[in-house]
């Protein structure tokens, strides 16, 4: 069989989001941007009302729901692509699943929500479990690791059992190393470079390297110019055996990976269900 890629678009419904913020705060601006998206090629859109940018300032569930729900309602209804919601609380997750999404992104890995997991569960959607560093407050303060792949790959082995214990189906479930998220340039490029180390988990692996900070340092460029380095982390991502990527440019990326996808000629783990 052969692994096809899989896009996920961001539509980051935010003010401080480190790429976009404040571009789509607007629920008009927030859907016609999915809409693109979807019609560039994502076949998922990852609906966030909240940044998780290094740094970022919680901000109140009720603030997060006014944000995403009328947002997610509206994509959904539309068909174009699935919806994803990109959160760590539970009643965010649980609306907006009644809102019509049917994926839940968790960069807690159910840690800050536990609960979670049963909401999951008990709804049959999907979620993607990512490791992150402490919380976005603090992740960049000086992250030290044994070894980070290694230690990457057993934090999501272990996520990815409580999930299951939660009852949450393993079919359901995909794993992310958060690029970026409480790791140094040396610490992502590793992640890279070993990424089948992860995707040996069994599960469909999430890459999310779009725009980020790590890019910049490596070739110099400012935050709207890194859309050669995204494309060229999220082609080697997938050739390492990731399934699912995470990006701003949803066209340049899609057609990257669909000419990979022709060329490699690999063999999916697991199906993204």
């Amino acid at each position: 069989m052969s692994r096809a890629p899989i896009v996920m678009g961001i539509v980051n419904v935010t003010p401080d989001s480190f790429s976009d913020g404040g571009l789509y705060l607007d629920a008009d601006a927030a859907v016609a941007h999915g809409r693109r998206l979807a019609a560039d090629g994502a076949k998922i859109l990852d609906i966030g009302g909240e940044s998780t940018r290094p740094g970022a300032e919680p901000v109140p569930a009720e603030e997060e729901l006014r944000r995403v729900v009328p947002v997610i309602e509206r994509l959904a209804a539309t068909g174009e692509a699935r919806i994803s919601v990109d959160t760590t609380k539970l009643e965010v997750a649980r609306s907006a699943l009644a809102a019509g999404a049917t994926i839940v992104n968790d960069v807690s890995a159910f840690r800050f929500s536990p609960d979670l997991g049963g909401l999951v569960a008990e709804s049959g959607a999907a979620c993607c479990l990512m490791h992150m560093l402490g919380e976005p407050r603090t992740m960049q303060d000086a992250p030290r690791y044994d070894d980070v792949v290694a230690d990457v790959r057993r934090f999501l082995e272990e996520r990815l059992a409580f999930a299951v214990g939660e009852g949450v189906a393993e079919e359901r479930i995909w794993l992310d190393p958060g690029i970026g998220f409480g790791k140094t340039v040396e610490h992502n490029l590793e992640l890279l470079r070993r990424l089948d180390e992860i995707a040996a988990i069994g599960r469909p692996v999430v890459v999310g390297t779009s725009r980020k900070a790590f890019l910049g340092k490596l070739t110099g460029r400012p935050e709207g110019d890194r859309l050669a380095a995204t494309v060229a982390t999220n082609v080697m991502a997938f050739e390492r055996g990731a399934s699912i990527f995470r990006v701003h440019d949803v066209a340049p990326v899609a057609d990257a990976l669909e000419v990979a996808a022709a060329t490699v000629g690999a063999h999916l783990p697991a199906e993204a269900e």
